[in-house]
């Protein structure tokens, strides 16, 4: 490094020179001013060792100081290096504490929770236990026990009060679980009230008897009774004679301050009448289409019955070759099938195509009589349940209306739209299967007639030829 050191001095030294040079030179040439005083010759070793003397003690000098700034660097380092592992650690404690903190607020939380979920229940309970003690009021006023109502008893705690009602209840019970007698009032069947002896079957039934008439009672509300329709009035007069019968004819009730109606028993009428204008529509054209299929079913039974009949009669004059009696056996039989083979007698002497086209053609003729009424009961069999759904969507919108209007707090309200979506389905169905069924019967069986028709003319047709034949 000293030897560096040493060849960069020289270098600047010469390099000083060089272009001191020609410094002096321009001064030279410069206009002429003071001489300055003459600079001492430099002795260059001297001044080489000076540098180089200087140079150490500065490099000494850094030197000490780069030890220094790596001794405290490195004091710096291992200081935070401490430093940070304290605070590392006190994270970590910090942490520590807060996932404690953390735990206990939960666990508070579901003391607090735990807590308001028995302080609920004890106002479910509370409220719970006044109810008990209102219903209590209520159902012992009917039966005398005013004393659920004095200051003592409301102002009393709680267990002195439910002390109460319950012997209150238990004496209650006691009373009203046996068969005793009061006199009162109830109505009779056509709603005359009469006096008399109530006899009560602890709380469930009670019997009417009086002169007027009594039997089994029923509530007619508010309190009030009325004799039932369900005859059992010896039963009353042996319970009020002190003769309990072996057998009860009872009525057992829940209470007695709601009425009870009877309820009537269905009749078709009643029925129809639920399914409103649509279902009595209904009904008349189940009426008709029994009308019509009966009508075409003696029809068709005549007309079958006459088939064979005529064609043996018919058939023997022909084979014996007797038109013209065979045209007068015919006269002596009516209906379709006679007028369809009097056709082929009548044309006999005709070739055998344009024979068969006369056969078809009364055939032709003849179907417009046995088709009679068929068309109808099938349309009255596709109508029906058209009716019916009809009946449905107008019941519907019926029950829709009283919804909008009233709500749905009264079921029976409702009980009138519902009928008739109901009713009418049902009588369209029950129009609409036996018409469907009973009209495609008949028409197959006068299909079944014109086939008969067709092949006794022909067959009249054949013996005719056979006559010829032999003849």
């Amino acid at each position: 490094m000293k030897h560096t050191f040493k060849i960069m001095i020289r270098s600047t030294v010469v390099f000083g020179l060089v272009f001191a040079a020609p410094a002096f030179a321009q001064d030279e040439a410069a206009p002429a001013e003071p001489a300055p005083a003459p600079v001492p010759p430099v002795n260059e070793a001297d001044a080489l060792d000076q540098l180089e003397a200087a140079y150490q003690k500065e490099y000494a000098f850094l030197t000490a100081q780069l030890r220094d700034l790596q001794t405290r660097v490195a004091d710096f380092e291992a200081q935070s290096g401490s430093d940070e592992r304290g605070r590392e650690a006190q994270i970590d404690r910090v942490e520590g504490e807060w996932i404690g903190l953390q735990s206990e607020s939960e666990r508070l939380q579901t003391l607090i929770t735990d807590a308001q979920r028995e302080l609920e229940g004890v106002d479910d309970a509370r409220t719970t236990l006044e109810a008990t003690f209102l219903q209590a009021d209520s159902t012992l006023e009917p039966y005398g026990v005013a004393e659920l109502k004095s200051e003592a008893y409301l102002g009393s705690p709680d267990g002195a009060r439910i002390e109460t009602v319950f012997g209150h209840a238990v004496a209650l019970l006691d009373r009203v679980g046996t068969l005793y007698r009061q006199p009162g009032a109830y109505f009779l069947r056509d709603g005359t009230e009469v006096q008399g002896d109530i006899i009560r079957v602890g709380n469930v039934a009670a019997y009417g008897a009086s002169p007027q008439g009594g039997g089994a009672l029923a509530p007619a509300g508010e309190g009030r009774l009325k004799v039932w329709s369900t005859p059992a009035e010896a039963t009353a007069e042996a319970l009020a004679a002190g003769n309990p019968p072996g057998q009860l004819g009872i009525f057992l009730f829940e209470n007695e301050t709601q009425a009870i109606e009877e309820k009537e028993g269905k009749t078709i009428l009643s029925v129809i009448n639920s399914g409103g204008t649509i279902g009595w529509i209904i009904v008349g054209l189940g009426i008709l289409a029994l009308v019509l299929v009966v009508l075409r079913f003696f029809f068709l039974r005549g007309a079958s019955a006459s088939t064979s009949k005529i064609v043996d009669s018919v058939g023997s004059k022909v084979r014996a070759g007797d038109i013209d009696g065979a045209l007068e056996a015919c006269k002596h039989f009516k209906g379709s099938t006679a007028r369809v083979v009097g056709a082929a007698v009548r044309n006999l002497e005709r070739d055998r195509d344009h024979l068969e086209d006369i056969i078809s053609e009364a055939i032709l003729h003849e179907s417009s009589h046995l088709n009679r009424f068929g068309a109808i009961i099938l349309v009255i069999a596709a109508v029906a349940p058209l009716l019916g759904l009809l009946g449905t969507v107008t019941g519907m919108i019926t029950t829709f209306d009283i919804i909008t209007e009233f709500g749905t707090g009264d079921p029976k309200l409702l009980s009138g739209g519902i009928s008739i979506a109901l009713v009418t389905t049902e009588l369209g169905l029950a129009v609409a299967i036996p018409a469907l069924l009973f009209g495609n019967v008949l028409s197959g069986w006068a299909e079944s007639i014109k086939d008969g028709m067709e092949k006794g003319a022909l067959r009249v047709i054949n013996q005719f030829k056979e006559h010829r034949r032999t003849a």
